[in-house]
């Protein structure tokens, strides 16, 4: 008794109108499922897979697709056939990004022939907090790769050359054959160039590069935070091929101030204040980075409330201006009195209100409690 093929649309759970990517997209999740490579000795898997795939290379293809949306299976006798993986063209688009072997599709040797860029550095640097604030400049040592000047980055002893790998034939791959696909891996001996080197560098021993500290200067602006990241521009690894060398991102971590307190372009920091100057008002000296700067409280000052110093904060990195120091005022009530003290506060005591009620809540704290 004949096996009657389910629908294609069916098979790849999308809808009769999807499109180009929509079919690209259920394909590859099926095919990430159920592909031998991660079904291995799994009939089923393989049939499933062998499934999406024929369901796949008819709804791709224009042809097919309308033949089979106007008679179905019988629409496509002598020109679907059974699915041929050696015909399919986009398999490597299809299963690449996926599986991590994109690079079984097409030829090691027009990879190694391909100029590539280097990997991008980090470089984490701790600065003080004021150094953050107003800017420096920086020399550290990055450890990287460079070209080994002895081979020029060939890995070879000057004169010696490379002959054709043994393993692979000069090819840079090896074929495998799993279940109905033929698999092509890049070859584990030459790394896919093809070639080993007869007599390695005796300066890198075969690498082509050696591992050195190259000295560099940053130049820090005024006003970076902590997680600042800097780029130079051309100072990571080196490029493959003659490809262009990597990016070094220096990441800046600021250690913290002993009382201010950054908030963005702000610096705020806590001033305490004795109940006398806080009633009767006071001109205090508030610290900045910079130096001191006189600041006057007025009398009846309370606790927790805020003045401002205008421009004495962070300069904005790459632009004008300064934010501001924010001073919070900390009234202090004394712990321990001696008697002139206690009789002169009884005495004031006595010609202050004293009526101790609870304080009716504001408009703010009504309408928080009822939402609460």
């Amino acid at each position: 008794m004949p096996v009657t093929k389910r629908d294609y649309y069916e098979v790849l759970g999308v809808g009769r109108d999807a499109d180009e990517q929509q079919l690209k997209s259920a394909y590859r999740k099926l095919a990430l499922q159920y592909h031998p490579d991660r079904n291995p000795n799994n009939h089923e898997a393989e049939e499933k897979f062998k499934e999406a795939a024929e369901a796949y290379g008819v709804l791709s293809d224009p042809q097919k697709r309308a033949a089979y949306d106007r008679y179905g299976h019988q629409g496509l006798q002598g020109a679907a056939g059974g699915f041929d993986p050696n015909a399919f063209t986009d398999l490597s688009d299809i299963l690449g990004d996926f599986f991590g072997f994109g690079d079984m599709f097409g030829s090691p040797r027009q990879r190694r022939q391909r100029a590539q860029r280097g990997d991008d550095l980090r470089y984490d640097l701790a600065i003080e907090f004021e150094q953050a604030v107003f800017g420096m400049t920086a020399d550290i040592l990055v450890p990287r790769l460079e070209a080994c000047a002895r081979c020029n980055g060939k890995g070879a002893e000057p004169g010696s050359g490379a002959q054709p790998c043994p393993t692979c034939r000069g090819r840079g791959e090896v074929i495998y054959q799993q279940g109905f696909l033929s698999v092509r891996r890049t070859c584990s001996q030459c790394q896919g160039q093809g070639e080993i080197i007869r007599k390695p560098c005796t300066e890198c021993r075969g690498e082509g590069y050696k591992r050195v500290e190259r000295k560099l200067k940053v130049n820090i602006p005024a006003g970076v935070d902590n997680g600042t990241r800097l780029r130079l521009s051309h100072e990571g690894q080196p490029g493959i091929n003659g490809g262009p060398p990597g990016d070094l991102y220096v990441v800046l971590k600021v250690k913290e101030h002993p009382f201010f307190d950054r908030r963005e372009n702000d610096l705020h920091c806590v001033i305490p204040v004795n109940i006398g100057q806080a009633a009767l008002g006071a001109e205090l000296e508030i610290p900045t980075l910079k130096g001191t700067e006189k600041l006057k409280i007025p009398e009846g000052t309370q606790s927790g409330a805020q003045f401002r110093l205008r421009h004495e904060g962070v300069p904005h990195v790459n632009g004008h201006g300064k934010g501001d120091v924010v001073v919070h005022i900390d009234v202090k009530v004394p712990l321990k009195l001696t008697r002139q003290q206690r009789e002169l506060l009884e005495k004031l005591r006595d010609t202050l209100p004293s009526e101790n009620e609870p304080q009716e809540k504001g408009l703010f704290e009504k309408v928080k409690d009822y939402f609460l």
